[in-house]
């Protein structure tokens, strides 16, 4: 179960905002249990003086790494190593990548190989090869956007719109492919099991990224999907299904 997936979490403190922290960490509860908490960076450097709060709250190891050469980024060396180190042991599950640099990309395809899950979490500039190396993609605005002067959570943009969805193809031919895959002779497939199938194909899919905390949210406000609640033992389960085409009408 992922509440006992065993994580590590590594931070690249030189391009993650502090004010992230605390969302972050309740984003990778999801996932499974930080047993390991570490953010990188030169530490001596006054441009990371407002990660300390964060480390002391909420038990994050500080690494620190000087930078030996002007210009060059010693910070992402040391996660790679100390990542290749954890991975070794076979102690995790999985690991949580914070950043948004392209350097991490073959590291992440590293760990996939060995057959652990890979999270990543970095802002919307984050190069395509980094996120599609990733199984999971989180963009750290729907974690709440961090406001320069306070540092505190910032509200998350307002929902878009049935239409503004339905332009969106590629949004709606992904859900539309993923509903189509995972159904049943009839047609219906489990709403979980589309969330997967969607994730496989785009790693960076979160219903947050258009406003919407739940894929459920998502699909009914979008309109060209039909759903319904079907009772399984104690619990409620959505199954979703495309529309089906109606017939032409006869002149």
């Amino acid at each position: 179960m992922a509440d006992h997936a065993k994580l590590a979490v590594l931070i690249d403190a030189d391009n993650a905002q502090p004010g992230l922290a605390e969302g972050l960490l309740a984003e990778v509860a999801r996932y499974g249990t930080a047993h390991v908490k570490r953010a990188y960076g030169d530490w001596t450097d006054n441009h990371l003086r407002g990660w300390k709060d964060q480390l002391l709250d909420l038990s994050i190891q500080p690494i620190q790494q000087f930078g030996y050469t002007k210009g060059k980024n010693a910070t992402d060396s040391a996660m790679i190593i100390d990542a290749m180190d954890l991975l070794y042991t076979g102690r995790f599950d999985g690991f949580c990548i914070v950043s948004s640099d392209s350097d991490f990309t073959r590291l992440a395809a590293r760990i996939r190989e060995s057959g652990l899950t890979v999270y990543g979490f970095g802002e919307r500039k984050t190069p395509a090869p980094f996120v599609a190396a990733c199984d999971r993609f989180i963009y750290t605005d729907v974690l709440g956007k961090p406001d320069s002067d306070n540092e505190k959570p910032a509200e998350l943009a307002p929902r878009m719109k049935t239409q503004e969805l339905r332009k969106d193809t590629r949004l709606v031919n992904l859900l539309r492919n993923a509903i189509e895959d995972a159904a049943d002779d009839t047609g219906w497939a489990g709403l979980g099991a589309v969330g997967s199938m969607v994730s496989k194909r785009a790693p960076e899919f979160d219903s947050r990224n258009w406003g919407y905390g739940k894929l459920s949210g998502l699909i009914a406000a979008i309109g060209l999907f039909e759903t319904e609640d079907r009772q399984h033992g104690n619990g409620k389960h959505i199954y979703v299904r495309n529309n089906k085409k109606k017939p032409a009408a006869r002149e």
